[in-house]
């Protein structure tokens, strides 16, 4: 009993020691460099750091052979009301933000309804795979790939 006053008495003590534990938390599962080959030539890779000062960064291309098709640079971010936000600028465009729809241990999703295509990105982590998804928010017209740890 007197434990649980003490540790009831030190949170109310210190302002926004319980805010902090409602954040969600960044998915550190994805921190590394990801990799997958098409049996056509084309490849993709996707690279994350991990979480560090609210951040996580994160970069992909994907290409045929020597020829890239597309990139983008990424981040994950903490916002100033503590949720998390996937901004990903395609080919070195304008950023377009996503909010954090859901998460639990394993996966993550994002959404923006007001954007054409994607309108969710969805990761998750299978062992030693990393999944990705893009759809629009309903689930249909899906792309999903399935990455494998860099050089495996």
């Amino acid at each position: 009993m007197r434990r649980m006053i003490a540790t009831l008495a030190a949170a109310l003590l210190l302002p926004g020691a319980a805010a902090a534990s409602d954040e969600p938390a960044f998915p550190e599962w994805m921190a590394g460099a990801w990799s997958l080959a098409g049996e056509d030539g084309g490849w993709t890779e996707e690279f994350w750091s991990g979480p560090r000062g609210g951040i996580m960064l994160g970069a992909s291309r994907e290409g045929r052979g020597e020829t890239l098709r597309t990139w983008e640079a990424i981040r994950i971010q903490r916002n100033e009301d503590g949720t998390l936000a996937y901004i990903p600028l395609p080919n070195g465009g304008a950023p377009i933000v996503f909010r954090l729809l859901r998460q639990d241990a394993n996966s993550i999703e994002f959404a923006n309804p007001a954007h054409d295509f994607p309108q969710r990105i969805r990761y998750w982590r299978e062992g030693d795979r990393l999944h990705a998804e893009i759809s629009l928010l309903d689930g249909s017209r899906a792309i999903t790939w399935s990455y494998s740890p860099l050089g495996e």
